[in-house]
Formats: structure tokens, sequence, C-alpha cells
């Protein structure tokens, strides 16, 4: 869609496109309100300034709207809205053998039950060892931090979606 047809969208239609960028529900009111937007870089902006009032439950809400790296099945069923995103996103693990899968889903739930949220990453460009290498250093972070470098990934991740919606 281009930017003119974001702007004339009712509000609950540019809701649903734009939750399918960030499933934050701060981010989206942000940018519904926002609009119109006159250019690509004032709806960049309106992102940026969406991310400044998030707080961590906001946070949380945004990074369970990703499937864990790697979950096959969850790309196919829950995340159905996103899953052409996602699956583009994460080919490097949809490409990965089965022992890589296992080792990612055992290090997915050790993260998660050490950190209360899944495995955030910007996967596009990334093989599933790459990931897997990721996920397993970051496991070593100190919770304060991993929450900055799991946002840091939401917004990395938002931004790639962003421009795929407004194509």
């Amino acid at each position: 869609m281009t930017l003119e047809e974001l702007n004339a969208l009712p509000a609950e239609e540019a809701w649903r496109g734009l939750e399918r960028c960030c499933g934050a529900s701060v981010w989206v009111d942000v940018l519904c309100s926002g609009r119109p937007y006159v250019s690509m870089a004032a709806i960049r902006e309106a992102s940026e300034q969406a991310f400044t009032r998030m707080h961590r439950d906001d946070w949380r809400e945004a990074f369970s709207h990703h499937p864990k790296i790697g979950d096959v099945e969850s790309l196919r069923t829950r995340f159905a809205s996103t899953s052409a995103w996602t699956a583009e996103e994460q080919k490097g693990a949809a490409a990965a053998d089965d022992a890589t899968l296992a080792a990612l889903a055992a290090a997915n739930a050790d993260y998660e039950s050490r950190f209360g949220f899944i495995f955030v990453v910007c996967a596009t460009g990334k093989s599933a060892g790459d990931m897997l290498e990721l996920l397993r250093a970051r496991l070593a972070n100190d919770p304060a931090d991993e929450w900055g470098i799991a946002a840091e990934e939401q917004k990395k991740i938002t931004r790639l979606r962003l421009e795929k919606l407004i194509g």
C-alpha cells in the first residue's frame, strides 16, 4: 500500500495494518492518531516517538506478536497475519536441519525462562546458526541489559516491516 492509501484507511483497517509492523497497542495508537502522514520520513519519526512512550508491558506486548525463532508451526497458525513477512525474515531458520531447530527450541526455552519473554532478533539475513549463536550469547546478558537489546531488535523489525507495509 502507499502512504496515501494508509492515510485514507478507516481507523480499524489502519490499526490492523500497522499492528502487523509492531504489536504494541501504544505504538499502533500513536501511529494511527498521527495520520495523515505527509512523507515516509514523517511516519518514521512518528514510529520513533511511539517507541519512547513504550514501557516494559508494551515491549512485552510487542514481543508476544512474534513467533519463536525456528517455530515453523506457529508461523502457520498463530502468526498468520504476518506469516509472509516472518517467513521471509526467518528464512535462515526455515532452512535449518532438525538438530539446529532442536537446539533453537531448547535455547529459546532457556531464554524465555531466564528473561520472561521470547528471544527477539532481527532475523533478516541471518542463518539459523547465526541466530542460535546470538541466542546463546545473549543468554549470558544481565536481564536489564537484555531488555534494551531486545527493544532495539524490535525497533529494527518494526522499521523493516513499516517499509514493507508502505512499499
